[in-house]
């Protein structure tokens, strides 16, 4: 296994989903986290910590709020994965190495966890959408909002 100075830990932790109540053998109801699958943690902190942090400014709340007001059609967009879509520089993949028992990998998309995805992300969506910020869209870390008067068919 090649050594990598920035090689991180990885742990496979339980997704937990919503709530259940279960009887105990007292007929005592209990609380219980029900499992809907398996999430994987890696420990970016030693890559993080002597990471330049990027402070690109998030929009604030009441001015996104403002510039919506008045309109009468909303829609509300989740860009998780969009995340895993912007690409690394390949000088910069080995940095996000993380090691398991099956090997060591890098990501070559952006990940979640990183020191500032959520600046880069919201950067590059301004600059994509910037045609439609304060117009018919707002972005805020990966939700994205559009409104509009009239109801917008695509």
């Amino acid at each position: 296994m090649p050594h990598n100075e920035w090689a991180s830990p990885v742990q496979v932790v339980p997704k937990k989903g919503g709530m259940i109540v279960v009887q105990n053998e007292g007929n005592e109801l209990i609380p219980q986290h029900t499992i809907i699958g398996w999430q994987m943690c890696i420990d970016y902190r030693k890559l993080n910590k002597p990471t330049k942090k990027d402070h690109f400014p998030l929009p604030f709340i009441d001015e996104m709020l403002e510039w919506s007001a008045n309109h009468s059609f909303f829609y509300f967009l989740d860009g998780y994965s969009g995340y895993h879509l912007i690409p690394i520089h390949p000088d910069d993949q080995s940095q996000t190495t993380f090691t398991c028992p099956y090997g060591t990998y890098a990501y070559r998309r952006m990940s979640f966890r990183l020191c500032n995805t959520r600046a880069s992300f919201q950067r590059c969506m301004m600059s994509i959408f910037s045609y439609m910020i304060e117009k018919i869209m707002e972005v805020f870390k990966d939700e994205f909002s559009v409104y509009g008067k009239t109801l917008m068919i695509v």
